[in-house]
């Protein structure tokens, strides 16, 4: 396929796509990488917003579990994902491509803050936004900010690019290797066989608001783009 199916869509990377094989932080090659195939798709004719998460810096639910206030975990978990949003605003730009950074928590010195029309706009002018801080509160995930963002924008789907896993199994193909793939699912058997899609928020919401998601590996070259096309080859689709 050259021409993709979809008209804006919302791109939810892991904090930890951007770490490469380092243990913790980021690649900057990784980066490159990644902007590289988003600069593809606005070149396709897509609107593009990334959702972009924290965990290659910082797991709130990590530093909780070990006796850190759960609400401050949560906002240093924040701080993480507009360092990363920055990341990859400096990666597209260094390749032409023109791209806005809007946060849920206001820092002006560095980024924009959240405002849906704006967004909008901005992705209307062939512009690429990240969206940092998650929604902006405490014990919300950034797979419940792609979900929630994604429904505010007009979004037509949500590509959850995953790290080693190329869709979703009835097990987790990482330890079990009799593990089966589904090509495709519907939210609600989702919920119902807790398939670890994305938190149930997350994907509740994206039930109530019919939005699909396409769910792959991130990690393999191009998959970002042939996903963005409607690939039946590349992941798993979670629709209704």
């Amino acid at each position: 396929m050259t021409q993709p199916p979809y008209r804006r869509i919302l791109l939810k990377l892991s904090g930890e796509a951007l770490m490469g094989r380092h243990p913790y932080g980021i690649d900057l090659a990784v980066v490159q990488d990644l902007a590289g195939q988003i600069r593809r798709l606005v070149e396709l004719g897509l609107q593009v917003a990334v959702v972009i998460g924290g965990g290659n810096i910082w797991r709130g639910l990590s530093a909780a579990s070990q006796g850190m206030d759960r609400a401050t975990a949560d906002y240093m978990g924040m701080l993480g994902t507009v360092m990363n949003a920055l990341a990859l605003q400096n990666a597209l730009e260094q390749q032409g491509q023109v791209t806005r950074v809007q946060s849920a928590i206001q820092m002006q010195q560095v980024c924009e803050p959240y405002i849906w029309r704006r967004a909008i706009r901005h992705m209307e002018k062939g512009r690429v936004v990240i969206l940092a801080a998650g929604t902006g509160n405490p014990y919300f995930s950034t797979d419940t900010a792609a979900a929630l963002r994604a429904a505010e924008l007009g979004c037509n789907v949500i590509l959850m690019a995953k790290n080693r896993v190329d869709g979703v199994y009835d097990a987790d193909p990482l330890t079990n290797p009799a593990a089966q793939r589904f090509e495709r699912l519907t939210h609600r058997e989702a919920l119902e066989r807790d398939l670890k899609v994305m938190d149930a928020a997350a994907l509740a919401l994206c039930m109530e608001n019919n939005l699909p998601l396409v769910v792959f590996n991130g990690q393999r070259p191009d998959n970002i783009v042939r996903a963005a096309l409607g690939d039946p080859v590349v992941g798993t689709l979670v629709a209704s």
